[in-house]
């Protein structure tokens, strides 16, 4: 089964999930995925950041995980 992630779950610990997410990320506007700061905000503090609903983020990164 694949993992699922949270709105909790930090920008850090979701790249080391599955980098691949990262495109996800950035078409979104989240260029500043290298920057320390972005890998300890949570996905719903990144998302609110961005303009994001983070319940819409966290549904995107799921699907693609589940798409393995």
């Amino acid at each position: 089964m694949a993992q699922q992630v949270t709105k909790d779950t930090m920008i850090g610990e979701l790249l080391s999930i599955d980098a691949g997410v990262a495109p996800i990320l950035l078409s979104i506007g989240m260029h500043c995925l290298g920057c320390p700061s972005s890998q300890m905000e949570t996905i719903e503090e990144a998302a609110m950041v961005h303009g994001i609903n983070p319940d819409e983020l966290v549904g995107k990164i799921n699907d693609f995980l589940a798409g393995k």
